[in-house]
């Protein structure tokens, strides 16, 4: 998918209708000559969103991801180059990677280090970014050419410094939290985007109103803890929105925010219930509650020298 095809005249002629001698005269039309270049307008990200390569069971989860919504409140662009850290199985690359292609943007998939992995746990991850790869390798005509890197607590950068428009990750700071390296990423990501460049950040919230474990065991975090762990590495803060907000989502189940759609826990690591547990009670309020928050690289270029 391209934003210009060439099209011939008698693709684009206007053809005047026959009728009875007595009938108006018809306008002529100047002919369209060979080979003129007519701009397409590339697929909205509904469009793309609805696109018959997501799955019933992909875009059933829209409902609560508002994907399109989320994607329009960062500004992503068609032409963008977007480095998604930590896409998991592809849920929103296969909305961004097909929304690029259609401008000549390119995905960068961050995907997690495999330098940082061993034994089963390596096994597991170097199989699910292959299988994640495939999927884009398959149809590079759809998909574009999805380039691969990596983040981890010891990883370098993931991009080269200031050649990326936007930053994007959903549902992971609470994960580099836990392994201490959540300040990390923010570094990474300022490093990497271009001057004005935009973070979006998705994760699961904890009320205000709660105490904020330093490594969010629950998988719920502050609003404000995001913002000041983005502002320390130097970005400023845009807007936030309530896009992905869940008023139901109370953040306080027995097994963190995964006892909630979609993973439904109803037991801890150790195969532990609880007495009286009702897993209905959490599929009724069905995923979490998330805030959604814009940030941008300053643009120091851009500022008058004194």
């Amino acid at each position: 998918m391209k934003p210009y095809w060439m099209l011939s005249a008698a693709a684009l002629a206007l053809t005047a209708c026959s009728g009875p001698e007595s009938a108006a005269p018809t306008v002529e039309t100047p002919p369209l000559s060979l080979g003129t270049e007519v701009e397409i307008v590339p697929p909205t990200l509904a469009e793309i969103a609805a696109g018959d390569w997501r799955s019933d069971a992909e875009k059933a989860r829209d409902t609560w991801r508002h994907p399109v919504e989320t994607l329009e409140f960062f500004g992503v662009k068609h032409t963008d180059t977007v480095a998604e850290l930590w896409p998991g199985g592809g849920w929103y690359s296969n909305i961004i990677a097909p929304y690029l292609e259609s401008g000549d943007g390119q995905l960068i998939a961050v995907q997690w280090d495999l330098d940082q992995a061993e034994g089963e746990r390596l096994e597991m991850l170097t199989k699910r970014i292959a299988d994640y790869m495939a999927v884009y390798a398959a149809d590079p005509d759809l998909f574009g050419r999805v380039q691969l890197s990596a983040f981890s607590s010891e990883s370098d950068e993931f991009a080269d410094p200031g050649t990326v428009d936007v930053v994007l990750t959903f549902r992971n700071v609470h994960n580099w939290m836990g392994g201490d390296y959540s300040d990390k990423f923010f570094t990474d990501a300022y490093a990497a985007l271009k001057p004005g460049g935009t973070l979006g950040v998705v994760d699961h919230r904890l009320p205000s109103s709660a105490e904020q474990d330093p490594r969010a065991t629950t998988g719920y975090v502050h609003e404000d803890f995001v913002k000041a762990m983005a502002i320390n590495a130097g970005f400023e803060f845009v807007a936030a929105s309530e896009i992905n907000a869940n008023p139901a989502d109370t953040a306080d189940h027995p097994f963190g925010v995964w006892t909630l759609p979609p993973v439904s826990r109803d037991a801890d690591r150790d195969g532990n219930g609880v007495e009286g547990f009702d897993p209905e009670k959490y599929v009724a309020i069905g995923e979490s509650d998330r805030m959604t928050l814009k940030f941008s690289k300053p643009d120091l270029t851009s500022e008058p020298v004194e």
